[in-house]
């Protein structure tokens, strides 16, 4: 059932901010979902934190966005309000050891990661090709290339329903792969910021690994609009080759494609809808678990109201 929001009380706390019956489809990298009954951008930390506060205590659903990698929403949109986090502020710690990083919850992932090898600091490189914002990689334990977030975050900024502003470890976020507490919990709480930790390099050796890492990426990985890899890789396999050993590999439903050139990655080739991705993902795992016994277990996220899901 759709909840009722009280618009008359959300349009009184966050005056003309806030826009109604908002696509999210150039909202995400897929380039596919339906309208956000209210949407919201933040640009600083002050204004997320009130925000989302508010949020709390009008008993509103909502959804903070990010990059929106890694999300599938969908065609029906989301029910609540959903929070653009523009808090992209980020201050590099050259004077304490270790080096780290600060950054606000929605920066750019990749772009940290540039502007700490621009100083010859170390422990990012993973990054430097990941889609997202800070805040997603900290929810999600994103990674790349041997190194994730658990490696490198030192405190995680968070905003609590019943703590209020905690600084939280690396421990305490209870990392798996591709995970969190909050992930698997669906946690009300919000990740404000980040600081992770780094060594000291050279600007040319970092550099050089980022351009390694880029170039392995655009070998392996498909261009255009997709969510970044679709499933968990299985222990002891990978999930694009389960797929592809199905025999699904370019396979096409509507204008959603799962990729020619990994069959872990998802393709809108133009105008796919989110329900075409999602009987994708259904005859993948169908599939796989019929030909191998193996069920996949998604790492995106599928946001939203859903039928036959």
């Amino acid at each position: 059932m759709k909840p009722v929001l009280p618009m008359d009380r959300l349009r009184e706390a966050f005056g003309e901010a806030l826009q109604e019956n908002v696509p999210l489809a150039a909202y995400t990298t897929a380039r596919v979902g339906g309208p956000a009954d209210a949407f919201l951008p933040v640009h600083d930390l002050e204004q997320l934190e009130r925000a989302v506060r508010i949020l709390w205590e009008l008993q509103v659903p909502y959804l903070i966005l990010g990059s929106g990698s890694n999300l599938l929403i969908s065609d029906a949109g989301y029910r609540g309000v959903v929070v653009f986090n523009r808090a992209r502020n980020i201050k590099i710690d050259v004077h304490h050891t270790p080096p780290s990083v600060w950054a606000e919850s929605g920066a750019n992932l990749s772009h940290v990661a540039r502007q700490t090898a621009l100083r010859g600091l170390s422990g990012l490189e993973w990054a430097a090709t990941v889609p997202g914002t800070v805040g997603g990689a900290v929810y999600g334990n994103a990674g790349a290339f041997g190194g994730d977030m658990a490696g490198n975050l030192a405190l995680a900024e968070i905003l609590h329903p019943e703590l209020g502003k905690v600084e939280w470890s690396a421990g305490q976020m209870e990392y798996g792969y591709r995970t969190s507490i909050f992930k698997r919990q669906k946690s009300k709480a919000v990740i404000l910021a980040a600081r992770m930790n780094l060594t000291q390099s050279t600007v040319e050796e970092v550099q050089a690994r980022i351009e390694t890492f880029s170039a392995r990426r655009r070998a392996t990985q498909p261009p255009g609009a997709t969510m970044g890899s679709m499933f968990k890789n299985p222990p002891g396999d990978y999930a694009g080759r389960l797929i592809e050993a199905a025999g699904l590999k370019g396979k096409r439903i509507g204008n959603a494609e799962i990729s020619p050139i990994h069959a872990n990655f998802f393709v809108n080739l133009g105008g796919a809808s989110a329900a075409d991705i999602l009987q994708l993902i259904q005859l993948a795992q169908k599939t796989v678990l019929e030909r191998f016994g193996v069920a996949l277990e998604l790492e995106i996220e599928c946001i939203g109201e859903w039928e036959n899901f």
